[in-house]
């Protein structure tokens, strides 16, 4: 396990704020703060964490790989979404503080748009977040030409999406591409070519980890 760099800012700064805090404790006879303050700056760092080594458990191109890890808040079919151009099922998943927030990417493919989004910034629990908050589209095409989307929604502590990508990027399966940080919702968006087709393997609750799961299989049109 490593730190990620998207959060290089915050836990170095975490690291002079949390030593000039102990300095302090220790000149003013407060040792016994130290300990809480070192607490306190682990915490922010297991936050920032990025595990290494993880493999998807599926390397076929259909099966499109978890991009977060957190627990499945909904399972969606739409008549219609953006980033497919049609009807598209939605996987959707909700990361609490305590999860690695790092996103990855569900399948190798190119990026064609990304569409950022200002809002609000309410509990990522509630089904309303989804639609109000402030998100982030990345809409991509699988080597195979199909449309994929990948969405990050901030929630009520998470002010900051981090998406370095830009038009025209290549993405390979279960690759880093950014992160929401603090508690926040990734959404998994895919073609919905019927339940023969786009086979969904969670339902609400379960618990998923980025880069392994398998979440949809997608296989191809009739």
């Amino acid at each position: 396990m490593t730190l990620s760099l998207y959060g290089l800012r915050e836990w170095l700064g975490a690291t002079v704020v949390c030593a000039g805090l102990s300095i302090i404790a220790f000149a003013m006879g407060m040792s016994w703060l130290v300990p809480l303050i070192l607490l306190i700056w682990i915490a922010l760092l297991l936050f920032f964490r990025d595990p290494l080594g993880r493999k998807p458990e599926s390397m076929l191109e259909e099966d499109l790989v978890c991009p977060a890890d957190g627990h499945i808040s909904a399972v969606e079919r739409l008549e219609d979404h953006e980033a497919i151009g049609g009807p598209a099922v939605v996987v959707r998943i909700f990361l609490s503080v305590l999860d690695v927030h790092i996103n990855r990417a569900p399948c190798s493919g190119t990026v064609r748009e990304l569409r950022y989004r200002p809002g609000q910034h309410l509990d990522a629990r509630s089904e309303e977040s989804a639609r109000v908050n402030e998100s982030n589209l990345i809409m991509m095409t699988r080597d195979d030409g199909t449309p994929i989307g990948i969405r990050q929604v901030s929630g009520a502590i998470a002010r900051r999406i981090v998406c370095p990508l830009k038009p025209g990027d290549r993405l390979t399966r279960a690759a880093r591409f950014g992160m929401i940080k603090f508690g926040s919702t990734t959404e998994l968006i895919v073609p919905d070519r019927g339940p023969e087709r786009t086979i969904v393997h969670v339902a609400k609750g379960d618990r998923v980890r980025g880069a392994i799961n398998t979440l949809v299989t997608l296989h191809d049109e009739a």
